[in-house]
């Protein structure tokens, strides 16, 4: 577990911590000493961090991976590398990188192993590549990896205009599928710009039969779910013979704080089905599970696709698309943008100058 900073040294480093399970408001700024790379690691002065829901369920007491507060979350950043420990190759002070971390990405200064930092493009954003990491290579596990997708194929996103919606539209398209996507209606011309074949307002209509209606009944082949719950049941019931769905979330559980979660947490736990082999077996279906944040161990996977994206944003396959930027003390804010929906792409957090 990560210690409160101390008082006492030079206190140069700033970190965003969350002091207490709760609101957004459970968010601080608080300085600490610089901290410095050991063997194979690499110092970053962070312009840039990604926010992601997981952080949001973190603060709320709600991410079992999480540490007891306090602690600083955050799993993606972008900055330079301003000091080298001893072994580190290919990398020199100076260089502009991304870089996935477990937990202290919200800091001006991170330390992470050498080998998961990536060069980012010349001429590319900072702040766009700090919303690259996480969210793409969700999207790629799950469609590339596990989906094996082909042209013709049909995707069902759910959140389409969030990180990872966008990341799987993106990769979606470069696979040659069709794609059908779930968002708030004022979201959908943007979408239809962006590539999505067919938007559904899921506030307005039934997603399961919509999908069945612009299949023409015959489903879909993956699908992508990060609400749980009911959710999860109907859109099993959306898969063709043959398909996938692919569940890596359960915002539907989600709230603001602890206190509130007795309440809606038992209920998507309870709704959210289980499935049965023989079920599966007759169906000729799957059900997979995607949790990141369990594949820490497989290094050289993940830097590899890591790697395998920055390549194919450095060469206009994809390209990350920012809803907001907040600074350090605008954290709060940023996390009430995620919980409320209202974000379309990623968003960011800067230090403040």
């Amino acid at each position: 577990m990560q210690a409160w900073p101390s008082v006492a040294g030079v206190m140069d480093m700033r970190q965003v911590w969350i002091t207490r399970f709760g609101g957004p408001e459970v968010l601080q700024v608080r300085e600490g000493p610089d901290p410095h790379p050991g063997p194979g690691e690499i110092r970053i002065a962070v312009r840039a961090a990604g926010v992601n829901f997981a952080d949001v369920s973190a603060r709320a007491g709600l991410y079992p991976d999480a540490p007891r507060p306090p602690f600083v979350v955050g799993y993606e950043v972008a900055g330079e590398i301003d000091e080298l420990g001893v072994g580190v190759e290919g990398l020199v002070a100076g260089d502009r990188v991304l870089a996935l971390c477990h937990f202290g990405g919200y800091a001006t200064s991170v330390i992470v192993p050498a080998h998961q930092a990536h060069t980012v493009p010349v001429g590319k954003d900072l702040r766009q590549a700090a919303g690259l990491p996480v969210s793409y290579l969700t999207a790629y596990v799950m469609l590339n990896r596990l989906g094996s997708v082909r042209p013709g194929d049909w995707v069902l996103i759910h959140a389409a205009a969030g990180g990872v919606g966008l990341s799987a539209l993106q990769l979606a398209k470069n696979l040659g599928a069709v794609t059908i996507g779930t968002a708030r209606a004022a979201k959908h011309p943007r979408l239809y710009e962006l590539g999505l074949d067919h938007p559904v307002d899921y506030r307005r209509a039934d997603f399961e039969a919509e999908v069945l209606r612009i299949t023409g009944g015959r489903g879909v082949d993956i699908v992508l779910d990060a609400i749980g719950g009911t959710n999860i049941r109907k859109s099993y019931r959306c898969l063709a013979p043959l398909g996938r769905l692919f569940c890596f979330g359960l915002s539907s559980g989600n709230a603001r704080s602890r206190r509130q979660a007795w309440r809606t947490m038992p209920k998507a736990l309870a709704t959210t089905p289980l499935f049965h082999p023989v079920q599966l077996m007759n169906a000729n279906k799957g059900v997979h599970g995607v949790n990141m944040g369990h594949l820490w161990g497989l290094t050289e996977m993940l830097a590899d696709t890591v790697a395998e994206l920055v390549a194919m944003w450095s060469d206009g396959a994809i390209d990350p698309i920012i809803d907001s930027v907040f600074r350090f003390t605008q954290a709060g804010d940023a996390h009430t943008r995620l919980e409320k929906g209202e974000n379309f792409g990623k968003v960011i957090l800067i230090p403040d100058e």
